[in-house]
Order: C-alpha cells, then structure tokens, then sequence
C-alpha cells in the first residue's frame, strides 16, 4: 500500500531539492517511485541521482530504515508509510 515517506537529503545536495535536507513523499511504494516523484519538481536533484539509463549514480548511496538498498532490491525496494528514506552523496577528493 502506498504511502508517506520521509526523504532526508545531505546539505550537499539541498540547493537541488529547493533549499531542503527533509522532502515528504506520498503515494510511493518503492525506492524508484520516490525518486520519480522527486525528478518534476527537482530536476537537477534527480540528474545527481541517478544516471541517463535510471540507475543509482555509482557515489550516491540510498537507505530505507538503514539498510542500503543496493543489498536489497536495489531501486525495487518497497517502502511502506512511515519510513525514512536517507540519501547519501559520497565526496571524492584528493
């Protein structure tokens, strides 16, 4: 059942997301599904996201409750009322 979900977001990428860390999304089931609800409204937010083809960006790290997708269903991972989803962008220097 599709619900509401809390996306928190790193201040890295909220000049993207309209100058929010913390984004609500309803009507969502999975991973994908929040991140397609996220790309009308933030569209330079979703091109960080993911890549031409619709993957995960090889340094951005999603979690549901925790756990990384990529060890679960990757963008299929179901999302239920109530869970916190976590962005994370990794930084890459030398």
């Amino acid at each position: 059942m599709a619900g509401s979900v809390s996306v928190v977001l790193p201040q890295i990428l909220a000049d993207v997301a309209g100058g929010h860390t913390e984004l609500s999304v309803t009507g969502v089931d999975s991973v994908r599904a929040v991140l397609d609800s996220l790309a009308a409204p933030y569209p330079i937010l979703a091109r960080r996201l993911r890549d031409e083809t619709g993957r995960l960006r090889r340094f951005v790290n999603v979690y549901v409750d925790g756990e990384d997708v990529r060890r679960r269903e990757g963008l299929d991972t179901a999302v239920a009322d109530g869970q916190e989803i976590i962005v994370i962008q990794s930084v890459a220097g030398g």
